[in-house]
């Protein structure tokens, strides 16, 4: 069955000499993986290896069979060419580490539009601004909601947010409870969008301490959920 679709590139593998194996978040079918055959020596085709830089967004026409581990694309373009995501090196560590992020959490094969909509108009924005500091923190908060475990603000102003329950308490309940600078920064970033970021100052240390907090979460409530390998570099980046 052929489809069309809105795409989004998480990552890509080379397979063998020739070939390519490139995950994509769809518009219309999920996560799926497309094998590209000889993409990486052919000079002929509309298929490109320049396509599937880290979160590109393209417009795909693809040949898919279900219950097949690689579909295979008919064709392709950008739907949108990124103006400074991929040459500005900050902004290319944040894409490197939330595509692996995104890798590891989104595994379904259905079709979630809002969800695809959130991630796409998030990154358009990121490729617009220059506020890019504190993106990542606001970016994973907003996308536990589309993942069924954002915070449930009933009790914002009490003292301590446990992880695992994802709700505010009034005590410290265990391990996996905050408190202090990291709860009084959730609580902030809760209340934001995007063009808020530049009123969120942080400094390496206390940025840090908060992704820790968040991939904790994540860790807590998706099956699966690795830590980036990228994280390091990421530290190191944003120093």
């Amino acid at each position: 069955m052929v489809i069309s679709t809105k795409a989004i590139v998480i990552s890509k593998i080379k397979y063998g000499d020739s070939d390519l194996i490139v995950k994509c978040y769809t518009q219309e079918l999920g996560m799926v993986s497309y094998m590209l055959k000889g993409v990486l020596k052919s000079k002929k085709g509309k298929v490109k290896t320049a396509y599937f830089q880290l979160l590109s967004q393209l417009d795909i026409e693809t040949i898919h069979r279900a219950n097949r581990s690689f579909q295979s694309i008919k064709d392709l373009r950008m739907n949108h060419m990124y103006v400074s995501l991929h040459t500005n090196v900050l902004k290319s560590t944040i894409v490197m580490f939330l595509a692996e992020v995104l890798s590891s959490c989104l595994i379904e094969e259905e079709k979630n539009r809002t969800l695809y909509n959130y991630i796409e108009t998030a990154f358009l924005w990121l490729d617009q601004h220059d506020n890019l500091s504190n993106f990542h923190l606001l970016f994973l908060l907003k996308l536990s909601r589309y993942l069924g475990f954002y915070p449930d603000t009933t009790n914002i102003d009490f003292d301590f947010f446990n992880l695992i329950e994802g709700k505010f308490e009034d005590s410290e309940t265990g391990l996996y409870t905050i408190s202090g600078q990291n709860l009084v920064l959730l609580k902030r970033l809760l209340g934001i969008n995007f063009d808020e970021l530049n009123t969120i100052k942080l400094n390496s240390k206390q940025r840090q301490s908060f992704l820790k907090i968040m991939l904790l979460y994540f860790d807590l409530h998706l099956s699966g959920f690795k830590e980036p390998k990228s994280l390091q570099l990421f530290y190191q980046v944003f120093n």
